[in-house]
């Protein structure tokens, strides 16, 4: 399970079996230093029986930013997003610390900027620093979109019991906002969603007439249960309601689990659900969908070897898939290439 310093122990369930280990809140099952994918060639193929040929293809990954780039000592980036701002500059955001990985400890968003999504990056000073006055204990997985006249990032900012210290049945997803991508105010409406166990990596999208917020936890709010990706939904991006479970995983646990990392995209009339399995540390599965609220898990049309994955599209059409992680050096881009 890796060499891991946290003292918090649970029991962690793994597709019916029970282990003991100590618990993170990120990536428990797979030693991200024994499972890196930085020099493999990542073509993935549909292996569920009702794909009967492949939906895409992964090209091969490549880094295009190292965060580590002056400083002292090696520092990683974990959840990321990207964004395009309106003067057609990149910004990356993302979960980041210094090596060796401390979940808990992550309290700051790395920030990097680019003319191209491919590069040069540019690091600037990490932005949102973790507000213990705003119930928050770390932060983690933001993710930026723009509407109206401003940027909006969801983050999850970890939950604080009555004497401050880490709450996984309280965990709040966080809104702040901005108009230049540099300096952000945290929304006074905060927080927008609170859930357990351990509810966080937000995603947004935009389906039909409202909004929808994706988000991956565990069915019981307490802790344990399936695995699953939850939803709300909203008009305003800022009160939502309304909650589903859009995925619910057989495999029963608390952190660390196979529905980390939720991404949804609509393609062509579909909708794709991808998710962090942790079947290994790099390991993305993609479900496919008629509904931007259901998917299946028999439904499962393809996997490959990425952690945290974002899908980017670019200005000319061109997909994307990303990865970082503990350990993994940086932000790596491969091609994502639909054959439907």
């Amino acid at each position: 399970m890796g060499n891991f310093s946290y003292s918090r122990r649970k029991f962690i369930g793994f597709a019916g079996a029970v282990a003991a280990g100590y618990m993170t809140p990120k990536r428990l099952v797979a030693d991200p230093t024994t499972n890196s994918t930085t020099d493999t060639v990542t073509n993935s193929v549909a292996d569920a029986a009702s794909a009967p040929q492949p939906v895409f293809t992964v090209g091969k990954f490549e880094k295009i930013y190292d965060p580590s780039v002056g400083e002292k000592t090696g520092w990683y980036i974990n959840d990321h997003t990207f964004i395009r701002a309106e003067d057609g500059t990149w910004h990356l955001f993302g979960i980041t610390h210094a090596e060796p990985p401390n979940g808990l400890d992550e309290k700051i968003f790395a920030h990097a900027t680019a003319p191209d999504l491919l590069g040069p990056w540019t690091k600037h000073p990490p932005v949102l620093p973790y507000d213990k006055d705003a119930g928050e204990t770390h932060m983690w997985a933001p993710y930026v979109l723009r509407s109206g006249d401003k940027y909006w990032m969801y983050y999850c900012g970890g939950g604080a019991n009555a004497s401050g210290g880490e709450d996984d049945a309280k965990y709040r997803i966080q809104l702040a906002t901005s108009t230049d991508l540099f300096t952000w105010e945290r929304s006074p409406d905060n927080p927008m969603v609170v859930d357990g166990f351990d509810a966080r990596d937000p995603m947004v999208l935009k389906v039909d007439d409202q909004w929808v917020l994706y988000y991956c936890a565990t069915i019981a709010p307490g802790g344990g249960g399936n695995h699953t990706v939850a939803a709300y939904t909203s008009q305003d991006l800022t009160h939502w309601s309304n909650k589903k479970e859009v995925f619910i995983h057989p495999e029963k646990g608390y952190s660390g689990g196979p529905t980390e990392s939720p991404f949804v995209v609509n393609r062509n009339g579909k909708y794709y659900l991808f998710v962090c399995t942790n079947v290994g540390y790099n390991e993305t599965a993609v479900y496919e969908s008629d509904s931007a609220f259901h998917w299946d898990i028999a439904n499962l049309v393809g996997k490959f070897p990425a952690h945290a994955a974002e899908v980017v599209v670019t200005p000319d059409d061109k997909w994307y898939v990303s990865r970082a992680g503990w350990s993994q050096g940086g932000v790596y881009l491969a091609e994502l290439t639909w054959m439907t």
